[in-house]
This record gives C-alpha cells, structure tokens and sequence, in this order.
C-alpha cells in the first residue's frame, strides 16, 4: 500500500489544532510532524495549505435500506455510504432490525447480507430490539462479543417497535451486566397515537399536524422515564435524535446528578423548523421525521446543550424517502407520511457552517462530528481522530470554498434536499478511507466494496 503524506495544513482534532503534516503508511497514521521537522518521503503527496486536515466523520446513526410503513428508505449501503464520503464521512453505524418474533441474529445477518461488498466506507452496526423476550435478552451478550455493542429500544411506534417499561428495564439489566449501550428513542407512542386519531377525526390531515400531534411534552415525559428505568438497572442510557428542549432539561438534570445519560441531536433540528413542516402543496411533507421539528425557540437550547456537553453528539437519522412516490404515500392523511429525512451527506458541512456562525468552536465541530460518536460507539482511536495507529480516515476540508446545497448536485439517492438553496461555507476537498481515495479533487474514485465491516468495542463513555 502506498505511501501518503499530507502537508501544509491545520490539523484539526477534538482536542488539537496544529499546522503538522501527516504521514500515512499500511492504511494507519504512523506520524505528525511540523513541516520542517522531518525528512519524510512518500509516494503520494497531498497538499493541504490553506486546508484542514480532519479526521473522517463518524455517523452514528443511520438506516439504509430500512423498511418503514410500506416501503423503503432510498438510500441502499453503496448510494448511501458514497454519498457520505461526498460529505466527508468515513465511517457510519447503522441498524440492523431484529424481525418481530425472529431472533437479533437473524436480523444482524439480514444487514450484513444488505451491506457487505456494497460499500464505499467503513461502517458497524447497531441493534434494534423490537420483540425483547427471554431469548433475545440471552442474544446480547453473544452480540456484545461479536462487536455489535448497542441496542436500540422504542418507547414510540405501537406494534411495530415498541417496548413496554419491563422489557426496556431488563434489556438495561442485560447491557448493565454486559457492558452494551442502550439507546432509545424517547416519544409516548401510545400518547401520540390517541393524538394522531383526534387530529384525523377534527380534519387535521396535512404534514405540520405531525408536527403537533407528536408533543415536545411527550419526548419530554418519555426520556425522563428511560433515565429513571436506566437509573434502576444501573446502565447507561443513549438518547437518540433529541429534539425538544424540554428533553434536553431531563437530560441535563440527570448528569448534573452524575448519572451515565448522553444524547445526540440531528442538524435538523439544529437548522430547520416546524415553519418547514407547514411548507404549502404537501411540500411539508420532507420534513416529516420522528422525532419531529419543533418551533425555531428549540434551537437555540440544542446549541447550548452542544456547547455544555449536554449533547453529545451530532448524527442524522439518515433515513430517505423521496418526495415522489414515497413521501406521497401520506396524501391526505399526515399519519402515513414515511417517517425519515436525507442528511448524510451534509452533516460535516453544516456543522462547519456552525463554527462560521459562532455557535460551536472548530475543535468542538470535530468533537461532535468523529470523536464523541467514536468514543460513544467503541470505535475509538482507531476511528474520530488523527493519531499514530489511527486508521488514515482523513479529511482535507477547504474552510473558504462556497456551496449551495441543492438536490440538484447531491449524491444521495433521493429527489429533494431538506436544505436546498442553503449558501454554506466549507467544502470536502479530499476523503481518504483508511489511506485510500475515496473522494480527490472532487471527483469519486472510490469503489463499492472498499469499505469494511467494523466488530465495536465497548463504549468509553466520558462526562
């Protein structure tokens, strides 16, 4: 393999930034070193002056190819995780769905059968529990061993995903004994669908009563009840797409009390709004996502909490329906929208965008973006940072260059973009993928199959 070095540019990590060049050899990073202070020869010479030099972003959330009421999430493991390298993402977790009344086992082996030999970068998986019974309680530990080291609970979604408050709790008993994470995502489903039922009665059908039949109180009240069940069973608990203030103070309570409680928000509840989900001519429809948009005040609280180590973690819920045929399911009835949005590609850029705007520093943008997920999901040093033994997931990133994000020039495998039109500044330039191109001059020249699967360790969870 050959020899790359990067140099010239600000290298930027979680906790760095240093004008360095980097030195790449046999897939890893074998050294940094100021540009004067070497003699080092390679192959490949990349350089970065006037760029940053950043490690691949880690996306800990997607579904590729998910089934959702009816149909599929258009992005398969090849578009999807192309489209990622476009944004500057080497690494995603998606989830694997144990089938109701199957085994995890069998749901595991469905998504490798999806992803493997498909995809541009390197990617792992989560689990998702939905039929959480003595046998699948037994499955987690061998699971925990095979690399597969967090699993996925509902308290939303009725008969298709949902947990009751005992299977949750011995689930959180299990990983508390195994060591997995438990992640949830945190809505009263069975509060919301007495709401979806009373909208639909009065006449409510259009996209933005999804919006307000899923309450920010119900998110609130479902993720103050996973901390007390995590609490009891003494394990650590993940909240996924938080997107309404008031669950953002339940989990800013409890790690004021100490307790092992992270969270992750999504940029779309960072840069959209429910004045989205009431677009006019069903365009509304997009934006339909669970958790939902909330009024544009939330925003601001999400930014905080980023700044203040209440969240964690940015990932996207990468879960694309186009706008024809799919999201058009819901014609008349809000209820049967596909629940999902596109955002793979552009999360890196985005929260660049933030660091332009002042809400988060260069180093934080990296923290949330490739370090925290990495940690969070046991990835890491060989994923989220750039260090001697790291895998050469690089990113040469241009901080001045000017795009406009349209569905006319994305990569993702869906007809519209929940950011069209969005002037942002930052551009990839170039992706390395454990020392390989993936992305060079803004050109693809990667390949399906490159990426590999990623057996997890367990989570370094840190306050």
């Amino acid at each position: 393999m050959a020899r790359t070095l990067i140099t010239g540019g600000l290298v930027i990590t979680a906790s760095d930034e240093l004008y360095a060049d980097v030195l790449v050899d046999g897939g890893r990073v074998v050294g940094l070193a100021t540009h004067d202070g070497h003699a080092w020869t390679a192959d490949h010479v990349i350089d970065a002056t006037g760029k940053y030099v950043i490690p691949g972003g880690v996306d800990g959330h997607t579904h590729m190819e998910m089934p959702f009421g009816g149909t599929y999430a258009s992005d398969t493991f090849e578009t999807g995780t192309r489209a990622a390298a476009w944004g500057g993402t080497t690494t995603i977790v998606d989830f694997a769905i144990q089938p109701r009344g199957g085994s995890l086992g069998e749901g595991l082996d469905a998504w490798h059968e999806k992803a493997d030999g498909r995809c541009a970068i390197d990617y792992a998986f989560h689990m998702i529990m939905s039929d959480v019974n003595e046998s699948s309680l037994r499955e987690m530990d061998g699971l925990v061993s095979a690399g597969v080291t967090s699993f996925k609970l509902f308290t939303a979604y009725p008969g298709v995903f949902l947990s009751d408050d005992g299977q949750i709790l011995r689930a959180m008993q299990r990983a508390g004994s195994n060591g997995g994470l438990i992640m949830a995502h945190a809505e009263n489903g069975l509060a919301i669908d007495v709401l979806v039922e009373q909208a639909l009665a009065r006449g409510e059908r259009d996209p933005r009563h999804h919006g307000e039949v899923r309450k920010a109180l119900l998110e609130a009240e479902a993720t103050h009840r996973v901390i007390k069940l995590s609490q009891v069973a003494g394990s650590p608990l993940y909240v996924v797409h938080v997107s309404a203030r008031e669950a953002l103070a339940e989990l800013a309570r409890a790690r004021d009390e100490g307790l092992p409680v992270f969270g992750e928000t999504c940029p779309q509840y960072l840069f959209l709004s429910t004045d989205n989900l009431a677009e006019p001519d069903f365009e509304g429809a997009k934006y339909v996502c669970s958790t939902p948009l909330r009024p544009k005040e939330h925003q601001e609280a999400l930014w905080r909490g980023l700044r203040t180590n209440d969240l964690q973690v940015v990932s996207t819920d990468h879960c694309p329906f186009c706008f024809k045929g799919q999201k058009e399911m819901g014609l008349g009835d809000f209820s049967k929208i596909p629940n999902g949005m596109p955002g793979v590609e552009n999360r890196m850029d985005l929260l660049h965008q933030a660091v332009v705007d002042g809400h988060i520093t260069r180093r934080r943008w990296i923290e949330i973006a490739c370090a925290a997920p990495a940690r969070m999901f046991g990835l890491y040093p060989k994923k989220g940072t750039i260090a001697p033994g790291a895998d050469a997931d690089i990113v040469v990133y241009d901080p001045a260059a000017q795009q406009t994000i349209s569905a006319e020039t994305h990569h993702m495998n869906v007809d519209y973009s929940a950011y069209e039109g969005k002037r942002v500044t930052g551009r990839v330039e170039t992706v390395l993928s454990r020392g390989v191109p993936v992305i060079a001059g803004r050109a693809y020249v990667g390949r399906a199959g490159h990426g590999a699967y990623v057996p997890r360790g367990l989570g370094q969870y840190t306050n």
